[in-house]
């Protein structure tokens, strides 16, 4: 019932999705005039009397309609009879209602959203938190390092993905005070092979690739994210107004088209669409509220894959792993800068 095309855009994802996926089933969460049109052999109606809308404050969505399509999905979860639920309603509500219904795994103070940027490696830097959490501490930080690289060990097969804290330099004396601690705490869980970090990194290496994970606080990871979705479209606006211009522009433009088509295509914030809320009990994927079908069928995508890699263990798995690092009270990092370089 979500986003900004509701079940226009949606029911017709599902119903691609399920021609991709032969051996997945859908349950189509929502009103029931919305869903009792869709018919599949794999898919089934849940009915849900509520919708939450895309400006209702949290406290709405989530003391008063508790019977919304939002809640009701994120229980099936919950009750197991869904591996994942994929929304692209209201993103605060979405956070809300998941971890009041699902609960933080232990040693998970707060979950974070994580996406896929595209990098310069032909391949994707992901990135945490996107918006869950504006304002963190050092702990926090760690703790997205370590849902972050079981995120990426699910998709990938690797069991040590590279992690970058995101700064205003390389350097270990720069940054804030909070950037400074999350570096050492990042570096000590290195040398305890709970984490593989690599150090820290600037804005341009979440494109250049340099880490296989980018860790930072919602406020900078969104606006990160915002910056990128409008990076492509800018190329091939440029490229129609040169286009326009002149016969030597027409000529440089046509030429240079399918190259620079193929980078629209490849920087598409569509095809990256789908965004985990890690460090739940549970799985939830964040479509984006303005996604069409193309956008919405990858998120969904996105919830199959981590379901069939069993992402959920993988998390657990590696918390266990670090539940020492993250528990322990002496881990709080010093903050002057002899005691920075030492480390």
């Amino acid at each position: 019932m979500g986003g900004d095309h509701g079940p226009r855009v949606t029911l017709a994802a599902c119903r691609s999705f399920l021609e991709r996926h032969s051996d997945a089933r859908l349950l189509l969460v929502g009103v029931a005039s919305a869903v009792s049109g869709f018919s599949h052999e794999r898919a089934s109606h849940v009915v849900a009397t509520e919708v939450v809308g895309m400006d209702d404050p949290i406290e709405v969505a989530l003391r008063r309609k508790k019977d919304s399509s939002m809640r009701v999905a994120i229980q099936q979860v919950k009750d197991g009879a869904a591996h994942a639920a994929v929304s692209a309603g209201n993103t605060g509500a979405l956070m809300a209602i998941a971890r009041y219904v699902l609960k933080t795994l232990d040693g998970i103070d707060r979950p974070a959203i994580a996406t896929q940027l595209p990098n310069m490696k032909g391949g994707a830097t992901t990135m945490l938190d996107l918006g869950a959490n504006v304002d963190c501490d050092a702990e926090t930080l760690l703790q997205f390092a370590v849902l972050g690289s079981a995120l990426v060990s699910s998709m990938t097969g690797d069991d040590s993905p590279t992690v970058g804290l995101l700064n205003v330099g390389e350097e270990v004396i720069k940054g804030s005070e909070v950037i400074k601690r999350a570096s050492v705490l990042l570096r000590q869980a290195a040398e305890s092979r709970d984490l593989n970090f690599h150090g820290n990194v600037e804005g341009n290496d979440i494109f250049k690739g340099t880490t296989d994970i980018v860790v930072c606080d919602g406020f900078v990871g969104n606006v990160a994210l915002k910056a990128t979705e409008g990076v492509a479209s800018m190329i091939v606006d440029f490229l129609k107004q040169e286009y326009s211009r002149g016969l030597f522009s027409k000529l440089a433009a046509l030429v240079s088209y399918p190259v620079l088509k193929a980078l629209k295509k490849r920087l598409d914030h569509r095809r990256y669409n789908g965004a985990a809320l890690l460090g739940l009990r549970g799985l939830v994927f964040k479509s984006h509220g303005s996604a069409d079908e193309l956008a919405f069928g990858h998120a969904l995508d996105r919830a199959y894959d981590a379901a069939r890699n069993n992402l959920l263990d993988r998390v657990r798995s590696r918390i266990a792993h670090a539940a020492p690092l993250l528990a322990r009270p002496e881990m709080t990092a010093p903050t002057d800068n002899a005691a920075l370089q030492a480390s």
